[in-house]
This record gives C-alpha cells, sequence and structure tokens, in this order.
C-alpha cells in the first residue's frame, strides 16, 4: 500500500479546478500506458498588455490520487500565470508544494507537466493558423 502524506489525502478529498471548460482555448490530453492514468487539461487564455496569460484552467484525470492531487497542484501553481512562467513550472516545484509523494508515484508529476505542455502546444498551433 502506498502511503500518502497528509496534505495529499487532504487534497485529494477536496481537488481544485477539476472539471471541464466549455469552449476553451486550448486541450492537452496524455494517457500513461503503463499505469493507466489519463489527464485532460482545459486552458481559457486571455492576452493581457501583449502576452497571453492563463484566465483558467480545468482538469479531469482519471487515475490514482498522485494524479489527481499533482494535477490540482499544477492547476492551483499556473492559474494567472502568463504562459511564459506556466511553460517554466517544474516537476520538482509540483512534488515540493505537495510535500511530496512516494517515489513510486512521482511519475504523476511528469504527466502533469507534459499535459500542460501538449496543451499550450495546441493553444499555438491554433493561434499560428
Amino acid at each position: 500500500m502506498v502511503d500518502y502524506n497528509k496534505k495529499v489525502k487532504k487534497l485529494f478529498k477536496n481537488p481544485g479546478n477539476m472539471g471541464e471548460i466549455k469552449n476553451p482555448d486550448a486541450i492537452g490530453e496524455i494517457s500513461n500506458p503503463y499505469c493507466g492514468d489519463i489527464m485532460k487539461i482545459y486552458l481559457k487564455i486571455k492576452n493581457k498588455k501583449g502576452e497571453d496569460y492563463i484566465k483558467d484552467i480545468k482538469f479531469q484525470t482519471m487515475g490514482c490520487i498522485a494524479a489527481i492531487v499533482t494535477s490540482s497542484m499544477l492547476a492551483k501553481l499556473i492559474k494567472g500565470k502568463t504562459l511564459k512562467k506556466a511553460e517554466k513550472i517544474t516537476r520538482k516545484e509540483i512534488l515540493t508544494c505537495l510535500g511530496g509523494l512516494p517515489k513510486i508515484k512521482t511519475h504523476c508529476s511528469d504527466l502533469a507537466i507534459n499535459t500542460l505542455k501538449k496543451a499550450i502546444k495546441n493553444y499555438k498551433d491554433k493561434k499560428s493558423i
């Protein structure tokens, strides 16, 4: 059995930013074939002072406790940030904010980062058309 810290357990019971955005500006979805987790991120992006920023973010994650809490923490960390700042977020930042995860579950932070990168790429691809 995997043991999680109190902060992770609390966030799992009440994750923030869970859900779907109607008419999002970008979507990123990734699945992990090894563990079966599926993560989907929706972004609403606005332009302010010439920079794109994340006005809203929602996620839908089908997976373990670690997958859900890394999705939620990622959303909390980047909501309101510019795309440039959001792209610089690291797995270490997510893990630190969560107070750590069991080593066997740290790959979930990579899943969150990669799903975000895919959503941002989706936005940039649409914008360049």
